[in-house]
């Protein structure tokens, strides 16, 4: 999840809120909150970045899930201005019990996350042994990427 209108870090807090009070959804590790540069439009403040885990009923899916996400987003104020612009909450689904998914409204694992520090610093906090469907893990992963970390910020180049 991520945040840089307002105040970011009182954002993510309320998202965690409406995460927690979501039917079939319980809320497990949280990272630290992180400092972010933009990646894709820098003209813009700084982020604040936190991966979440989430534990979802059985009956739970992906793209309700997504849903859930999209309506929390919607529900705290987000509009989709410009792509990749400044936003008040973005609610990103990374992973889903390590399925692979292709739809027009989701792709599984997030298409982008490997290639983001600002998503694998804080994913290596709470899930270091995690592999992706390509075998790798996180710590290899983020061992390809060029970026900074210094103390709670992320800088990538």
């Amino acid at each position: 999840m991520g945040s840089n209108l307002g105040e970011p870090e009182v954002n993510l807090y309320r998202a965690h809120q409406a995460l927690a009070g979501l039917d079939q959804i319980t809320m497990g590790k949280c990272s630290p909150v992180y400092r972010t540069d933009p990646q894709d439009d820098r003209n813009q403040p700084w982020f604040a970045n936190q991966v979440v885990q989430l534990y979802c009923a059985p009956r739970c899916t992906p793209l309700g899930l997504l849903r859930a996400l999209l309506d929390i987003e919607k529900d705290m104020g987000r509009t989709r201005l410009r792509p990749q612009g400044p936003r008040l909450i973005d609610l990103d689904l990374l992973l889903f019990d390590g399925r692979c998914l292709q739809t027009p409204e989701l792709i599984l694992p997030h298409p982008r996350m490997t290639t983001r520090a600002f998503v694998l610093v804080p994913l290596r906090d709470i899930a270091p042994g995690l592999t992706f469907p390509d075998g790798r893990t996180v710590a290899v992963v983020l061992s390809g990427l060029s970026y900074t970390l210094e103390g709670r910020s992320i800088r990538q180049a």
